[in-house]
């Protein structure tokens, strides 16, 4: 899969695309059938299949300050798309220059001109354009002038609603992984590059490889069963694990991160491409009374870890 963010000067072949277009945060099941639509028009006119999203996202753009909603940072969201075999992402520079596009400019300048769509599909809720001015009939309407088809995708719902991110959120800031996975058609992934971190898990007897959760979604604080991958490196590989997603208060005040401890695995991961999987929520962030309640805590963890995953496959 090829990741293209310059948008005005492609190559001859990342040109003609078949495109789902959105922010795809999450890749939930909504956004996977926009996906397949556009893979449908792909297979059909015998073009690549793409998608243009949008990085920093929009919201981000809008109210930095805000406090952090993504699903996913760029590299989960390329992942998973890799995973759907996408041929080319067009990862759009959201600034001053499309933040000030009407939906006219666009369609014109970014969809027609720069990257050469052959058919767009977006969802049923699908806006654009500065103001959020656009919709997918002012896109279909642009699309028969400019040359290019427009397909508007059908909400996916689940019992009891439609599926959307904003749910998926909540059911991960509740401590429902699995809820949240119905919605998503995959577990919540956290991915990123495995930093060095005070190593007090491998003098207790449970190194963790840490990632770093800046401008993500915090989900509930607490300990999870998980699935892993390690992406790069020679260690490249799915591992089963249990993870945290907290503060450390036995340790002090920290910035909250994410620490995974691969079952059967020794190894140096420090560098690394990691993506965790949140299977199920164990239990709530605790503080204990000395280091020896956390240490047996920490093996009941990962016995009940592995009991879910055992489950679970």
């Amino acid at each position: 899969m090829r990741i293209v963010k310059d948008w005005k000067h492609l190559d001859a072949d990342d040109r003609g695309a078949a495109v789902a277009l959105g922010n795809f945060d999450g890749i939930h099941l909504g956004h996977q059938s926009v996906i397949d639509a556009a893979r449908r028009k792909a297979h059909e006119a015998g073009r690549p299949l793409g998608v243009v999203t949008f990085e920093p996202h929009p919201r981000e753009y809008f109210a930095p300050d805000a406090p952090p909603f993504r699903l996913m940072n760029a590299e989960a969201r390329a992942n998973r798309l890799a995973r759907m075999r996408v041929d080319v992402v067009y990862e759009l520079p959201f600034g001053p220059e499309i933040a000030g596009m009407s939906p006219e400019a666009f369609a014109e300048e970014v969809l027609s001109r720069g990257l050469g769509v052959s058919h767009v599909v977006v969802g049923q809720d699908f806006r654009f354009g500065k103001d959020r001015a656009g919709d997918a009939e002012l896109l279909a309407e642009m699309g028969g002038r400019l040359g290019f088809g427009v397909t508007r995708a059908p909400l996916v719902q689940l019992e009891p609603g439609e599926v959307s991110s904003t749910a998926i959120r909540k059911a991960l800031v509740a401590g429902r992984p699995r809820d949240a996975a119905r919605m998503l058609g995959h577990f919540h992934r956290i991915d990123g590059v495995v930093e060095h971190g005070e190593k007090r898990g491998r003098k207790l007897g449970f190194p963790t490889a840490n990632l770093p959760l800046q401008g993500l979604l915090l989900p509930a604080l607490g300990v999870y069963a998980v699935r892993a991958d390690v992406l790069s490196g020679p260690h490249k590989g799915g591992y089963e694990g249990v993870a945290s997603i907290g503060t450390r208060p036995m340790f002090g005040v920290h910035a909250p991160n994410l620490e995974t401890h691969l079952f059967d695995f020794d190894g140096d991961l420090y560098g690394e491409h990691l993506s965790v999987a949140l299977v199920d929520y164990l239990r709530p962030e605790a503080v204990f009374d000395n280091v020896e309640g956390l240490v047996r805590q920490m093996r009941e963890d990962a016995a009940e870890a592995r009991a879910r995953l055992r489950a679970e496959a």
